[in-house]
């Protein structure tokens, strides 16, 4: 099973927890599965197009999913996926 951590935005809706395990072979069904366990989670994640929300940015093992296949990224049972919002602001 994949470890997922989740941001403090998005803890209320797995019951407070900061990371879950889940499985699937590619970041799709690993957010897909999250949603199944813990609706609400999708819809904060991605557009109305189904793309990751340009706010919001997803590794695996530390790289960013965008430079690699997107939610097409294949994900192993030892991974580590991390969501992570877009943080805002300036010195």
């Amino acid at each position: 099973m994949a470890t997922v951590f989740l941001p403090t935005p998005l803890r209320r809706y797995a019951n407070g927890q900061a990371k879950v395990q889940t499985e699937g072979g590619t970041l799709g069904e690993i957010l897909a599965n999250l949603d199944a366990a813990y609706p609400g989670l999708k819809e904060r994640v991605f557009d109305e197009n189904g793309e990751i929300k340009r706010f919001i940015q997803v590794f695996v093992n530390d790289e960013d999913v965008r430079g690699l296949q997107g939610t097409e990224t294949p994900v192993g049972p030892r991974d580590e996926v991390s969501i992570v919002p877009a943080m805002a602001g300036g010195c």
